[in-house]
């Protein structure tokens, strides 16, 4: 059987590498064994959830490659999620209970003073035709808990081997609000039944979630899917990211210049076992992705690291891949060109700056002490230019004048495009062309 996972953002926020973690992580092992995709929209808190941030996950979705085969949106399907709380109250595994959250507040507090963990009392179980009318007639509504087994709930997670949660140890969790409406839980299970989910594959955050989620799997008769839950996202130091989310968002990072494949490179393999590299598309990540190469340590998020592989990534881009996007920034677009330049990119829009350089007319940086060398060498420069150019006029320069390294060519350089640092100059020469060249060398735009 081909394996169906879901990934499922709430549309009440942009999408952040937390989240993008888990999406491909999802997105590598179902493509590697070619099963399903499905991007469920979880929509039912309607108060917080927009149309506007259900359009822009989706947007980052594509923009970083993760396309999906099915998608719905909780928000369509409440009726489902009204079956299954009439079927489990049927069963007697939904009961109400009408405390208020100061007085549940109180509970926890008064249970911590006694050593004791913050459990649910389970005293809704026990209320009387007459307590319940009375707290209807101050006009309280019930919410409404799911009553566990209090046994060991066992599965073998994929990353995390074999688990154990004792119910009897965490309170019956909140199905269904005061006011009518639901929490993630039942819905999620409901969904996953319906499409037939075969991975949850979600953060270790999720743990002990999972044990009242298996039995609500059982009490509506669905088959339980495997679990998968992976290692946290840490920042560099170790500490959450939680602050930090916005700054690290899709159209932020996008804003800032990063490429899509150099997020995915970095989320793909921090807290695996393959080393930190560049990778060129994410048929590359998916054929070496596997549940065995990810540790029990977070994964550590590095911004630092994050710029080094975009560099690193464009440094390697072919031609192809780039020429729309040149074309697009009214670039003359040539394999030369970005040859050239590709090794001094920190981001793809660096390439502007290299393109009026080459492009463009423009005066070169002479340092009075220079301009007679400068003019020296526009002298000797030939009217025809070739990849040999370079090393012939320097090796002119150095016999006519006696200047070597530093002090013969950094002038040059900075006099030709008004930099000290950037391509190979035997290769940006001949692109440049000899009477731009001489121009420039003269204190003349050129």
């Amino acid at each position: 059987m081909k394996p169906i996972v879901r990934f499922a953002p709430s549309p009440t926020g942009k999408l952040h590498v937390g989240n993008v973690r888990t999406a491909l992580i999802n997105w590598l092992f179902v493509r590697g064994e070619g099963g399903t995709f499905i991007l469920r929209i979880d929509d039912t808190d309607v108060g917080r959830s927009t149309k506007a941030y259900e359009d822009g996950l989706k947007e980052d979705l594509k923009w970083l490659g993760l396309n999906w085969d099915e998608s719905f949106n909780q928000s369509d399907r409440f009726d489902r999620y009204d079956a299954a709380a009439d079927k489990l109250r049927e069963q007697g595994r939904i009961y109400p209970c009408y405390e208020t959250s100061e007085e549940l507040d109180r509970q926890r507090k008064i249970l911590r003073s006694q050593g004791k963990p913050p459990i649910y009392n389970r005293d809704g179980l026990n209320l009387s035709e007459a307590q319940i009318a009375a707290y209807e007639a101050e006009g309280r509504t019930p919410h409404w808990r799911f009553k566990l087994s209090g046994k060991a709930v066992v599965w073998d997670d994929v990353v995390r081997g074999r688990q154990s949660i004792e119910t009897g140890s965490i309170s019956d969790p909140v199905l269904i609000r005061a006011d009518g409406s639901y929490l993630y839980t039942l819905p999620s299970v409901v969904d996953d039944i319906d499409a037939k989910i075969t991975h949850i594959i979600r953060g270790e955050d999720h743990v002990t979630n999972s044990g009242a989620q298996i039995e609500i799997f059982e009490a509506l008769g669905g088959p339980v899917p495997g679990f998968a839950h992976t290692p946290l996202l840490v920042g560099k130091d170790g500490k959450g990211l939680s602050k930090r989310l916005g700054s690290l968002s899709m159209d932020q990072l996008r804003e800032q210049g990063i490429e899509p494949l150099a997020i995915c490179s970095l989320l793909g393999k921090i807290g695996t076992s393959d080393p930190i590299e560049a990778r060129q598309s994410l048929e590359q990540l998916k054929d070496e992705f596997a549940f065995s190469k990810i540790g029990r340590a977070p994964a550590r998020f590095d911004e630092a690291e994050l710029d080094l592989l975009n560099s690193r990534l464009l440094h390697d881009m072919s031609f192809e891949v780039v020429e729309a996007r040149l074309k697009a920034l009214d670039i003359p677009a040539s394999e030369d060109f970005w040859h050239l330049v590709r090794a001094n990119l920190g981001k793809f829009e660096d390439v502007v700056g290299w393109s009026a350089v080459l492009h463009t007319s423009m005066s070169g940086q002479i340092a009075d002490e220079d301009k007679e060398f400068c003019a020296r060498a526009a002298d000797l420069l030939p009217a025809t230019l070739n990849a040999d150019t370079w090393s012939t006029w320097t090796g002119a320069l150095k016999e006519a004048t006696g200047r070597k390294g530093k002090s013969l060519f950094l002038p040059l350089r900075m006099a030709l495009t008004g930099r000290g640092r950037g391509p190979e100059m035997d290769k940006l020469l001949p692109l440049l062309g000899a009477d731009h060249a001489k121009a420039r060398l003269k204190g003349e735009a050129g």
